[in-house]
């Protein structure tokens, strides 16, 4: 992972909202939230919603699939994983395979 898009992931998720909101999709596991769901649940109006889901979504953290009349939004948990491999590569010494075995269970299809 390049260090600007290291620095668009961590400026989208330090954001009180958007973190919230990648929380809430990260529970919601593989089949995702619809766009009206999070509204709901986070008490969040839609534009803002919407605005805050694209910017997450373009940080390669969330991703989304229409259906029908609404769009279904599903953490991007490869793109956290890549954020995560990129802050702990040189950890445990520069022993970076150290950390494998916990970066590859983040990889959980959702």
């Amino acid at each position: 992972m390049e260090k600007i898009n290291v620095l668009r992931s961590l400026s989208a998720l330090a954001h009180e909202m958007r973190l919230d909101i990648f929380r809430h999709l990260v529970k919601a596991g593989p089949q995702g939230a619809a766009a009206g769901d999070i509204a709901l649940a986070l008490d969040v109006r839609a534009n803002t919603l919407s605005n805050n889901l694209t910017i997450l979504s373009a940080a390669g953290l969330v991703r989304s699939a229409r259906e029908g009349r609404s769009i279904r939004y599903f953490a991007e948990m490869e793109g956290m994983r890549a954020l995560l491999s990129y802050l702990m590569e040189d950890c445990c010494g520069g022993q970076a395979e150290r950390c494998a075995p916990i970066l590859a269970e983040i990889v959980c299809g959702c």
